[in-house]
């Protein structure tokens, strides 16, 4: 009983493939033809950019017409499969495993059955193939595994990458030939081979600086003892005690330059260094003595208002806890 069975699946396994195939081919040749004139029409365009100067269009649209020719190469090769597994049918339905000659026809329809829509004949066939050698088969192709043996030029041709530059240079030559063209291709060469700035990572600089350029400047609050815990100035009370003591950070700075100038100034006198021009124009040391008794008493004075500011405060304070 079994062996019929067996007998009956080949018979039924055979019919089905050899009539996939069959749709698969006449499928194939119908789709040549029709791509075949939309590429000519393709690349007659391409011209007329180039002959009107818009090379940037012909550029880009020569990645379509790439696009296309690799299609129609992929399936000539896939016709050529196609037509040498449904002359080995016989063959197949006789042995279990997959025949040595057969596995790179075979194995190259199960990869390029997903990847061409256009023929879906190419999935019944990798089922019919699923039930007849196993699932790890299938997988083994798909996945492009290294013992799968799928063929290297269809892989290449039904891959979905950018093509390279050298290609898109060569079909753009080679379309202008075709339509007598007097193309000069070295701005194409420079705009091919120029490295682009990435502008995304600019903008985000520029927007960062810009960013801490407009961050407004942080005041620091002071706070007084209350009845509740704490009494906090209000802003114009801050900007105030901020105007009063901005008057002896000034000072303060002026005192250290002016005490800077005196170490210098002594350092000078001490290594004893020749008097030249230079040391002509620099200012006498009763001079800086004097700048930096005015930088002090100005510092006292601003200390003592920074002192007053601090008594006006209490009395504040106890005004409104009164």
């Amino acid at each position: 009983m079994s062996l019929l069975n067996q007998l009956f699946n080949r018979g039924v396994f055979g019919a089905k493939c050899k009539t996939s195939l069959t749709l698969s081919i006449s499928r194939i040749k119908l789709l040549q033809n029709k791509r075949d004139m939309q590429l000519k029409l393709m690349r007659k365009e391409i011209a007329q950019f180039l002959q009107a100067g818009q090379e940037p269009i012909a550029r880009i649209r020569v990645e379509h017409v790439i696009r296309e020719q690799n299609i129609m190469a992929a399936y000539a090769i896939l016709e050529l499969f196609c037509e040498f597994v449904h002359a080995r049918i016989p063959i197949i339905e006789s042995q279990r495993e997959c025949p040595t000659d057969l596995r790179e026809a075979i194995a190259s329809i199960i990869f390029a059955a997903p990847r061409c829509s256009d023929v879906p004949d190419l999935l019944q066939i990798k089922n019919l193939f699923t039930t007849k050698y196993g699932k790890e088969f299938v997988l083994a192709a798909a996945e492009l595994r290294p013992e799968s043996g799928v063929n290297r030029e269809l892989i290449e041709k039904l891959s979905v990458g950018a093509p390279s530059v050298k290609t898109r240079l060569n079909v753009l030559k080679d379309i202008a030939r075709e339509h007598n063209l007097d193309w000069d291709s070295s701005n194409t060469e420079a705009e091919f081979t120029k490295k682009h700035e990435d502008l995304l990572a600019g903008s985000k600089e520029i927007y960062n600086g810009a960013a801490l350029a407009q961050a407004p400047a942080k005041h620091v609050s002071f706070q007084l003892p209350s009845s509740n815990g704490t009494h906090d100035i209000t802003p114009a009370e801050s900007n105030k005690e901020h105007s009063r003591l901005e008057v002896p950070v000034t000072a303060s700075k002026t005192s250290s330059h002016s005490t800077n100038e005196i170490e210098t100034s002594q350092k000078s006198q001490d290594a004893g260094t020749p008097t030249d021009s230079k040391s002509e124009t620099r200012p006498q040391s009763s001079e800086i003595l004097e700048r930096a008794r005015a930088a002090i008493a100005s510092a006292e004075r601003a200390s003592a208002a920074a002192r007053a500011a601090a008594e006006l405060a209490k009395i504040h304070y106890r005004a409104q806890k009164s």
